[in-house]
């Protein structure tokens, strides 16, 4: 048996999706004429209340187009030390959008609002100017946190009284909805462009969206193009996106229920911290780290290391309840 527990990015569609995206009807998307393309589009602004959304092969791609729309060259966006638009697009603001950035100290990754407004440089001749928060819901090295409610409706208000913009990496958002229940145009609202990934835990192969305005959606398209994102008959992998967000936004809670059952096996050899699990992300704590990934690797369970003593565990589609038992078995048995 192998259980990856790696990334809930390794999932490969079943056969329904497989189906969808066959029986796909297709076009030519930067001619706009991809019509699965544009009843994605369409699908996911109306989740999110907003006007228009365009469609795009990365995450990464969507968020350093938003922070392009609402960061002129030479600005300054904030975000968390932990965030991914800054650890893990390999310096796409600043080579790409020219943006400066910098960061607070979010332990977890949870946002605190009393952190931010400290950091606002206004307009002036001596500093760099900030014109955008970023904010990551769920957070991914945080742990899988979801972001308070309270905490992003604090943020907006803090946004508008200094006329900043706020981009949310929603790339686990789905997650932060399963848990919570906060319907996604709540989190939409409050924020002026959002970025969601259709192939972590949806389960897509391929896929990411920018939602925003349409104003902003067509000089998005441009940024698109210039970075090389412009694609042709893509309707094969919208559909594919089209039936994960039919299909399998709401089997999220099992993964959480899941993560935790894992978590709570392994939380009493000091490894992990079961409270902190809340979506689908457990990080394990351990100098033996790099060891233990390559044991249960052997054992057919595999597990990142992502420093010398540290690691994360994520839950997914193609993970049952038999995969959970015996990574608990083969984990528990390598710490104990």
């Amino acid at each position: 048996m192998i259980v990856d527990l790696r990334s809930d990015t390794v999932t490969r569609p079943g056969q329904a999706m497989l189906e969808a995206m066959a029986n796909a009807e297709v076009g030519d998307d930067v001619y706009g004429e991809d019509p699965t393309v544009n009843a994605l589009e369409v699908e996911v602004a109306e989740l999110f209340g907003h006007e228009a959304a365009v469609f795009t092969p990365t995450g990464s791609m969507a968020n350093q187009i938003a922070l392009q729309l609402l960061v002129p060259r030479g600005d300054e966006l904030l975000c968390d030390s932990m965030a991914h638009v800054v650890n893990f697009e390999v310096g796409a603001a600043a080579a790409l959008g020219g943006i400066s950035t910098r960061t607070w100290t979010a332990p977890n990754g949870r946002l605190d609002v009393s952190l931010v407004e400290p950091m606002i440089n206004r307009p002036n001749p001596y500093v760099t100017t900030t014109r955008a928060v970023a904010v990551e819901n769920t957070h991914n090295i945080g742990g899988g946190t979801v972001q308070p409610l309270a905490e992003l409706k604090a943020l907006r208000e803090l946004a508008d009284a200094y006329g900043l913009a706020l981009h949310l990496d929603g790339a686990r958002v789905w997650n932060a909805h399963a848990a919570t229940g906060v319907p996604l145009r709540e989190y939409g609202r409050l924020f002026d462009t959002v970025s969601v990934c259709l192939s972590k835990g949806l389960g897509a192969p391929v896929g990411s969206l920018l939602i925003t305005d349409a104003e902003r959606a067509e000089r998005g398209r441009v940024v698109r193009k210039r970075l090389g994102g412009g694609m042709r008959q893509v309707g094969y992998l919208a559909a594919a996106g089209r039936y994960a967000i039919a299909n399998n936004i709401t089997r999220l809670a099992e993964d959480h229920a899941r993560a935790r059952r894992l978590a709570e096996a392994l939380e009493p050899y000091g490894i992990c911290d079961a409270s902190q699990v809340e979506t689908n992300v457990i990080l394990l704590r351990t100098p033996e780290i790099g060891k233990i990934a390559a044991a249960a690797a052997e054992q057919g369970v595999r597990i990142s290391a992502l420093a010398s003593d540290w690691g994360r565990l994520l839950t997914h589609l193609d993970v049952d309840d038999a995969g959970i038992e015996h990574a608990v078995k083969v984990l528990g048995d390598l710490v104990r």
